[in-house]
């Protein structure tokens, strides 16, 4: 993926006035003070804008859609990106549409329901997802994942919230092509580089083109 400060700096802004617009209005019918944080959201939609994903996936636990749903669903509408979150719960649906329709995002969003092991097989190359913790196969996930190859970033999110048991990074230590970062916003996340080198890319570029995408606050 080719980043894109401008890219960027547009999603980061629009999710910015988002979450200031949105953090105390009682109209929303879903509670917008659950949805909202700030910080976590700019971040998220600022990297996969700027990166120009192409197509973005999202797995959710079972409280159905988060903050990260709603970062993702701003760079996928400024993008025309296609953007698919996993629901668990079936129930889910019709609450995540009405909660999405808060924040005009609704036709920015693909909600799928069913397993998601099995759902996230139908998706080929993808350019940018977010798995969360919460999930119990989220391990089983990643490594099931179709990815693109030549450049992709995965997001374990809720990694403070995890249970006993091997993180991501654990997982890929060692692995060529795959670098891992650990950020503490949100309730915790793992940031997953994969990309494999190239001669148009050389690996030294690579590598400090991720660290300027992870940039500290």
């Amino acid at each position: 993926m080719k980043w894109s400060p401008q890219d960027a700096m547009q999603a980061y802004l629009h999710t910015l006035q988002l979450c200031n617009t949105h953090s105390n209005d009682e109209d929303c019918p879903l509670g917008t003070r659950n949805i909202i944080q700030p910080q976590c959201m700019e971040f998220i939609s600022a990297l996969a804008e700027g990166n120009q994903a192409k197509l973005m996936v999202q797995v959710t636990s079972h409280q159905g859609i988060n903050p990260l749903t709603i970062a993702l669903a701003v760079a996928a509408k400024h993008t025309k990106a296609r953007f698919v979150c996993i629901l668990h719960q079936l129930q889910h649906l019709e609450n995540s549409r009405a909660q999405l329709s808060c924040y005009d995002l609704e036709d920015a969003v693909e909600l799928v329901h069913g397993n998601p092991c099995e759902v996230i097989m139908e998706f080929k190359n993808i350019d940018f997802a977010i798995i969360d913790c919460k999930f119990e196969g989220f391990l089983r996930l990643y490594e099931i994942i179709d990815v693109n190859l030549r450049g992709s970033i995965v997001i374990v999110s809720n990694i403070l919230e995890r249970r006993i048991g091997a993180s991501i990074s654990e997982v890929i230590k060692g692995r060529t092509g795959v670098e891992c970062v650990t950020r503490s916003i949100g309730e915790g996340m793992e940031l997953i580089r994969i990309g494999l080198t190239s001669c148009c890319q050389p690996q030294k570029k690579r590598f400090k083109r991720f660290h300027v995408i992870t940039f500290e606050d």
